[in-house]
């Protein structure tokens, strides 16, 4: 399968779990919350998560993460460096991968350690 489609998966998962934790642990008000989440979800905030992470990474993880830093896309990256954006389509890829793959307790213990 194509990093980049990985990555788009990726991203939509990584977005919905980063709500859900937080819409179940805050007391914010909506406007607050949306921007708590975008604070993790934008690229350079998971190219940090992912430079948190990847010792933590099994050999396919980091293959996989290669994979998707590496991918060509059309798009180009705004208001954030293009390694912190490659970066960032490599931590999604990750996390599709695992979702598409069905290993939903490897992706856990993932989110789990971002959240430390």
């Amino acid at each position: 399968m194509s990093p980049l489609v990985m990555a788009y998966v990726g991203d939509a998962v990584f977005e919905l779990v980063v709500r859900s934790r937080m819409a179940a642990e805050s007391k914010q008000k909506i406007g607050v919350l949306h921007q708590e989440v975008v604070n993790v979800v934008n690229a350079e905030s998971q190219a940090h998560i992912l430079r948190r992470i990847r010792e933590y990474l099994t050999e396919e993880e980091v293959e996989i993460v290669n994979r998707g830093r590496n991918a060509k896309s059309k798009s180009v990256p705004r208001h954030v460096a293009v390694g912190d954006y490659r970066l960032s389509t490599g931590f999604e890829a990750l996390i599709g991968y695992l979702y598409l793959k069905g290993d939903q307790e490897r992706l856990i213990e993932i989110v789990n350690r971002i959240a430390e």
